[in-house]
């Protein structure tokens, strides 16, 4: 079946990579088989979230046909001051 894991990495660079897996696949062994972990070492599964489709998923989550498996990254800022300081930059 295929299956796909996508990350954006903190500078900015996007992968997303297409695999061809067996039935039954978790999301775990896809981040594997994508290759993205030795591409980012920067990637760490003990803390960062993954989610099919934007929602979370355990790693042991088997994935259905044409899945997308997103790995995240940790909230750098803090959503609700973003627009506050746009609006004091322009100031």
């Amino acid at each position: 079946m295929q299956v796909s894991v996508a990350y954006s990495s903190v500078s900015g660079e996007q992968s997303w990579v297409n695999l061809d897996v067996v039935v039954g696949t978790t999301a775990a062994a896809a981040i594997e088989a994508s290759g993205l972990l030795e591409r980012f070492p920067d990637i760490d599964l003990s803390s960062q979230k993954i989610g099919v489709f934007g929602k979370l998923v355990k790693p042991d989550q088997p994935l259905a046909e044409y899945d997308r498996v997103e790995i995240y990254r940790p909230i750098t800022a803090d959503p609700t001051q973003v627009p506050r300081r746009q609006t004091e930059e322009e100031d």
